[in-house]
């Protein structure tokens, strides 16, 4: 699908936008799964400043659609109408440390934040070495792996409003539940701070490869994959319940469900967006069926069907 190409009419009313405008941008290579249709318009910031400046000035009536790393995220092949915005490790994906403060741009890869708590011997956010995304997913997401969320170390997270008005939020004001965040999902994260605590390099070093040999014993990390397709329902494990309902190794066209870990979708090598969300379905489906349980998705799924 090809969309109307609107960037002349928005650069003509942004004269001082930095960023990049491309019109009907491919999203297939920015997602882990390697499927998906076009963004209409997608947009990288230069930076918080021009982030704010480009909302302040985008019209109400287009929609706006924020991707990270695409790890966490299936794009329809009909792609997406509007605006879709990127921040980029230039200009968002800083990472350092200060006394027990780490602060990370919202681009920040999640594995390279617990890193640099790790040289600053700072412990408790070891966690984060085993999450395949971004801190803006993260704190969208409240993102958690081996015991520890999001939650348990933010101190604050910075974003912009469709408006382009800039706001920072405490813990509290995030309102996390679990694999979510309570604030508005027009905002967009462009910075955090977290809370570490003094710890031996050695005893971070341990947690850190606890965390990778786990991730890499127990999911398909080398496969076109999605990270964990379902939440966990309370009391209850969504890949024990996928397993019983008998979908390890179901296959829709291209998509297959993983022999390795069955909450785990992924792309063989052909498949399509629509293969994959009809395969996630189908599993959902059969989970009803077989336990009574309702699976939720925790993969994000955005744009339209061809």
């Amino acid at each position: 699908m090809t969309f109307p190409d609107i960037t002349p009419d928005l650069k003509a009313a942004m004269p001082d936008l930095r960023g990049r405008l491309m019109a009907n941008q491919s999203l297939s290579e920015l997602t882990w799964f390697r499927v998906g249709g076009p963004a209409q318009v997608l947009f990288t910031p230069a930076d918080e400043d021009d982030l704010a400046y480009f909302l302040s000035r985008l019209p109400p009536e287009l929609a706006v659609t924020v991707v990270g790393v695409g790890s966490n995220l299936i794009v329809r092949d009909g792609g997406l109408p509007g605006v879709v915005i990127r921040l980029a490790p230039r200009g968002f994906g800083e990472a350092s440390a200060h006394g027990e403060i780490v602060s990370a741009g919202a681009a920040a890869l999640d594995k390279r934040v617990a890193e640099t708590a790790a040289a600053a011997n700072l412990g408790g956010l070891e966690f984060f070495f085993g999450i395949p995304g971004t801190i803006g997913g993260a704190l969208r997401m409240n993102a958690g792996a081996n015991g520890a969320e999001t939650k348990d170390i933010l101190c604050e997270a910075s974003g912009v409003g469709r408006d382009g008005k800039k706001h920072v939020f405490s813990n509290a004001e995030m309102k996390f539940v679990y694999r979510n965040s309570g604030v508005d999902p027009s905002i967009i994260f462009t910075s955090a701070r977290f809370q570490g605590r003094p710890a031996t390099a050695e005893a971070i070093r341990v947690r850190m490869n606890e965390v990778q040999a786990h991730r890499e014993a127990a999911q398909p990390v080398r496969e076109k994959t999605g990270g964990s397709t379902f939440k966990n329902p309370p009391g209850n494990s969504a890949w024990k319940l996928i397993d019983a309902a008998g979908c390890r190794g179901l296959r829709v066209g291209g998509a297959q469900v993983s022999e390795m870990h069955c909450n785990f979708l992924i792309n063989t090598g052909e498949a399509t967006a629509s293969d994959i969300e009809t395969l996630g379905e189908t599993v959902r489906t059969r989970v009803k069926e077989n336990s009574g349980i309702e699976l939720h998705w925790e993969i994000k799924r955005i744009g339209i069907s061809a």
